[in-house]
């Protein structure tokens, strides 16, 4: 008994929840690679970025966000412009990726899976780190 309190002890001061252990995701091993399989094609320096407004292709151009402010509030997904348009929590006519059958037959603009877009938000609701 005195074993498995301490354990738990340890659990706890980690900041680790018994029943919901999550891992520490990196940007630069987890995020990047899902952003350039999914967003370069329209989100990178150059005329892509014009159009789009958005710069993915390094954590401070994603971090500045747009003109019309970030797209990020870290340790909030809820309340990151990001999250909601990847996860399809808003208008279909700003989901991203969209959603254009000339790109997906390249293997562009295909949706997000759930593993990735669960990536992302815990991502961001691990603080968004440049890590």
């Amino acid at each position: 008994m005195l074993l498995k309190n301490i354990a738990l002890i340890l659990l706890l001061g980690t900041g680790m929840v018994v029943s919901g252990c999550s891992r520490q995701v990196s940007y630069q091993n987890d995020v990047l690679p899902i952003l350039q399989g999914a967003c370069f094609s329209c989100h990178v320096a150059g005329e892509g970025a014009q159009n789009a407004g958005l710069i993915l292709s390094s954590h401070s151009s994603m971090m500045a966000g747009t003109k019309m402010g970030p797209v990020i509030v870290p340790g909030s997904a809820a309340s990151s412009t990001l999250y909601l348009v990847i996860s399809h929590n808003v208008d279909p006519k700003i989901q991203m990726p969209p959603h254009h059958s000339d790109k997906m037959a390249q293997g562009e603009g295909k949706p997000l899976s759930q593993e990735q877009i669960d990536t992302i938000k815990l991502w961001i609701d691990q603080g968004a780190n440049n890590n």
